[in-house]
């Protein structure tokens, strides 16, 4: 794949959506990018010979193929929404998640590549890796209708003859990351001097930098097995405080952070074997994407 091969991405202005738009680009994509009528981020997006946006709600790819002028090669469906507690307005992806294979089929698409969560495994035990087979205990709406998204549609796709692949993402940040995530909150409080207020933050987290998962859902696209699904990660799970002290002591020497005894959320341990096992690595170590990321949010 690569030059000449048209994508179409859905949530194509959203935080991964852009990243992956992005190196899609990069790498001589024609892409559709589908983005949410309205949306403030999709000014994030500038149309070119190359990069056609195209104006849908999640419930409108039942008519995508009216908006789209060719057939495409493959289909990255990002798009999504809701609260993760909003067990209704969950249980809508679903079948828009549906609707996206169905218009991958009508659109010639040869293969779907559907976006999961870390959230379909659940609670891990403590120390025990999160690999692709392992049974899944969703906690939330949101985590339930994401395992329930990849099953139906590995069958929908399996029916209607195209390949399909799932990606597990795990934490990722850096650039368009949203306001509302622990990250963006930490330099925000740093970069203005005030004390940061934080959990204990002994759980385990695994970062990977927006642009090295987007170069990761390409290579699912280009070399991923038919009906395999794979986790997006770095593979460097440690204690998330270990991930606030390297910030504070590189970027922040002066900053105060304030860890509280509530124990963390849940610990993520992300095996990437699989993916690795395609020849993907990430390019951008955590302090070169942290550095890369208060570049475009605080203009430092």
């Amino acid at each position: 794949m690569g030059c000449g091969v048209k994508a179409i991405v859905t949530g194509a202005a959203g935080f991964l959506g852009c990243n992956l738009t992005e190196a899609l680009l990069s790498a001589g994509y024609t892409v559709y990018a589908v983005v949410r009528p309205g949306s403030p981020h999709n000014d994030r997006l500038k149309e070119n010979d190359r990069l056609h946006i195209v104006s849908s709600s999640l419930k409108g790819l039942r008519t995508l193929s009216e908006k789209v002028s060719e057939p495409c090669d493959v289909f990255f469906h990002l798009g999504w929404h809701g609260e993760h507690d909003d067990f209704g307005e969950q249980r809508e992806n679903i079948d828009e998640a549906i609707y996206a294979v169905e218009a991958a089929k009508t659109l010639s698409c040869r293969r779907f590549i559907g976006v999961g969560s870390q959230a379909e495994y659940g609670i891990v035990p403590f120390g025990a890796a999160a690999a692709e087979d392992r049974a899944l205990n969703p906690v939330n709406a949101y985590g339930a209708c994401k395992a329930a998204a990849s099953c139906l549609t590995k069958i929908r796709a399996k029916e209607l003859g195209i390949e399909w692949i799932w990606a597990r993402v795990f934490s990722i940040y850096g650039k368009y990351e949203p306001n509302e995530t622990m990250l963006s909150y930490l330099f925000r409080s740093l970069a203005a001097k005030e004390i940061c207020e934080l959990s204990s933050c002994t759980q385990h987290w695994d970062y990977l930098y927006g642009r090295d998962a987007g170069k990761a859902l390409i290579v699912l696209a280009e070399k991923g097995g038919d009906g395999e699904i794979y986790n997006v990660a770095r593979g460097d799970h440690r204690p998330l405080r270990c991930y606030v002290d390297d910030i504070v002591r590189t970027f922040f020497p002066q900053g105060k952070v304030a860890y509280g005894k509530e124990p963390g959320a849940v610990s993520l341990y992300p095996n990437v074997e699989k993916l690795t096992g395609l020849g993907w690595h990430p390019d951008v170590s955590f302090t070169e994407g942290v550095r890369e990321a208060l570049q475009e949010s605080l203009r430092l």
